[in-house]
């Protein structure tokens, strides 16, 4: 009789472990053969161990029949007993020689190892049998887990029994590792085939939706299990939680492909798409799974010959969809236009929803999309209609300005801020279109800014030009003709108000750089000739203070464009400047700051003063020219003086 110990991890002393053979089949069989002489194998003793230390008494050795291990589902030690027999039965003698001489031995034998073989794949069959609820009871789990480490542990002792006997070639290998696999795979398909039914939401579902959700819900209950339960019961080389990942993964792939191959409904396209780019990976990124399963290595639930037609249809109904809530809202704003009212006003600005309800539909879309698509490159195909919309937008505000309506500059107004909401989120938001329609949305946009200004200004400059024929001539140096044109433009920007902030801001802004523009043309015709120093002097300061009056007015206006006032004082120098050194210095630095100022401006400039030569004004353009080559074409500047002509 022999006894062990360490029935838990119990192993044969008398056999190497696989990594060590290297003696052949006679060391073996010299072994086997000492094993028979000295053992009993058909029943295994445990020796329990004593409280204070010292060996158990006799009495209390209890010992195991095979019959009974198995009673008791202690299935690693019922292996060991197999294994035991059969070193024993086929240590000296070959297969062929036991199947012929000891026909009994060997079918019992092999009739046990069908038995254990049979609870074996039983127990692990049984692997994710706890319900949620179960797996809060140590009980349940403990069972489980006990058991199924037994097995484990019996199917892993068969394994090695075979890598010795395929040194020796004695018998056939018995392939545990392969039955176990088959059976874990069986095990996923019944349950993905008949997934648990989840509670009924209040929400109607296609069958399709439910069947999908249902095996779903199946997929995550039955991963959690293998990560908090089965993956204790196997060694870290079985890697079972990624063994399982892939059957389950594999097995809603292949059901999901019956579906797609279907003519889908839109609805069930959408849950499709979801669950195969939102749903499933969210399940696989908990934080229990992801730790646990290499996500990269299962890649997608559905080949992209597959997707490609589910994209299509899902973009096609998208796209459609946005298009159609653009124009409505589009038209809404027309009939307002055509009814003959006026737009809603919002802390006294004059405001359109139109903007805002089309960039609600677009986020939202765009980002809903990306969920389902699983990309925001394809989710930024919906807003391919946009362009279009944007020239009917155009149009629509081309039909205001040519009616000039009384209700047309209110419109006007309206649109202004609503083309500034799009700038926005063109600019800030440029991930949620593709890049040409970003780019040809925003040409668009510039094109309507421009246009409207121009209409809301062209109002303002013909009250203004009156006032803007006195500039330049003897009228000019009278201080009260230039307070005239201040005390219009006061006046006239009244007409301007009802704008959003930014849109006024912008607005003043530019309505400050024209009339700084009307007013150096005006002054370059030259209607007045500065014959001396005295008169240059006063045209000069009468330039500055008009500068710093249009800098004070249009700043308490809101405008920022304090530039303006630089490019009328570096002129004003040139007026008082009576050394031509000095002028082509003066000038040197105008031409620095404004490439875009042309011989010609010069030339004008200098000729209101009647004493500088001919000669002396070729040396100064000269000097600008040279300026020119040195500083390059001027890419950061701001155009003022090629809006400027001369004559």
């Amino acid at each position: 009789m022999r006894i062990r110990s360490d029935s838990d991890g119990l192993r044969s002393n008398f056999l190497p472990h696989p990594s060590g053979i290297s003696a052949g089949a006679g060391w073996f069989r010299e072994r086997f053969h000492r094993f028979r002489r000295q053992s009993t194998p058909n029943v295994v003793v445990i020796s329990p161990a004593s409280t204070d230390g010292h060996p158990a008494p006799v009495d209390e050795i209890v010992i195991h029949t095979f019959e009974q291990l198995l009673a008791e589902r202690d299935l690693h030690k019922a292996s060991l007993l197999v294994k035991d027999r059969e070193n024993c039965l086929f240590g000296e003698i070959t297969e062929k020689e036991a199947l012929k001489n000891h026909v009994e031995e060997v079918d019992k034998l092999a009739a046990d190892r069908r038995a254990l073989q049979k609870l074996v794949l039983e127990t692990v069959q049984q692997s994710l049998s706890l319900s949620p609820n179960e797996l809060s009871n140590e009980a349940a789990v403990s069972g489980l887990t006990k058991a199924l480490t037994s097995a484990v542990n019996a199917m892993n002792q068969e394994e090695e029994q075979d890598q010795l006997w395929r040194q020796v070639k004695c018998r056939s290998p018995s392939n545990w590792k392969k039955l176990h696999d088959s059976t874990l795979r069986t095990l996923v398909e019944s349950r993905m085939d008949n997934p648990l039914v989840g509670p009924v939401g209040q929400e109607e579902k296609s069958s399709i939706q439910s069947d999908i959700q249902c095996m779903g819900r199946q997929l995550k209950e039955d991963l959690l299990m293998v990560v908090q339960v089965v993956k204790s019961c196997y060694q870290p080389e079985a890697d079972i939680c990624n063994f399982y990942a892939m059957l389950y993964h594999k097995a809603l792939s292949s059901r999901l492909k019956k579906i797609a191959d279907f003519v889908l409904e839109d609805r069930d396209c959408i849950f499709l798409l979801r669950w195969v780019n939102e749903f499933y990976p969210g399940i696989l990124q908990k934080p229990e799974l992801a730790a646990e399963i290499d996500v990269a290595a299962l890649g997608k639930l559905l080949p992209e010959e597959l997707l490609e037609p589910l994209e299509e249809q899902y973009l096609d109904k998208q796209t459609t969809e946005l298009s159609a809530c653009m124009n409505r809202v589009l038209e809404e704003e027309m009939n307002k236009w055509n009814q003959g009212e006026e737009p809603a006003r919002d802390y006294s600005c004059y405001t359109s929803p139109l903007a805002f309800d089309i960039i609600q539909f677009i986020n939202g879309r765009v980002t809903g999309s990306e969920k389902v698509l699983g990309s925001l490159h394809k989710a930024q195909k919906i807003t391919s209609q946009l362009p279009d919309l944007m020239q009917r937008f155009k149009r629509f505000q081309e039909d205001i300005i040519k009616q000039n309506r009384p209700n047309s500059k209110a419109h006007t107004k309206a649109n202004l801020s609503c083309v500034e909401q799009f700038r926005d989120v063109l600019d800030r938001k440029s991930h949620l279109f593709l890049a040409d329609v970003q780019q040809n949305c925003l040409c668009v946009l510039t094109v309507m800014k421009e246009s409207a200004h121009m209409y809301l200004l062209s109002i303002v400059h013909k009250v203004l030009k009156p006032q803007y024929q006195k500039l330049g001539t003897s009228d000019w140096l009278k201080r009260n003709a230039f307070e005239m044109l201040l005390s219009s433009l006061e006046r006239q920007f009244e007409e301007l108000q009802g704008l959003s902030q930014p849109c006024h801001q912008e607005l003043i802004g530019q309505l400050y750089q024209e009339v700084t523009e009307e007013y150096v043309k005006r002054l370059l015709r030259g209607d007045v000739k500065l014959k001396d120093k005295e008169q240059q002097q006063k045209a000069c300061t009468t330039v500055m203070d008009n500068a710093e009056s249009l800098r004070m007015l249009f700043s308490t206006m809101g405008s920022k464009e304090d530039w303006l006032k630089e490019i009328l004082t570096k002129m004003a120098e040139v007026l008082k400047l009576q050394d031509i050194p000095a002028i082509q210095m003066q000038i040197a630095s105008l031409g620095s700051a404004y490439p875009d100022l042309s011989e010609r401006h010069v030339s004008a400039l200098l000729k209101l003063k009647t004493n500088i030569s001919k000669a002396e004004r070729r040396m100064v353009k000269a000097t600008l020219l040279d300026t020119l080559k040195e500083s390059g074409a001027g890419v950061d500047s701001r155009p003022f003086f090629s809006k400027v002509e001369v004559r």
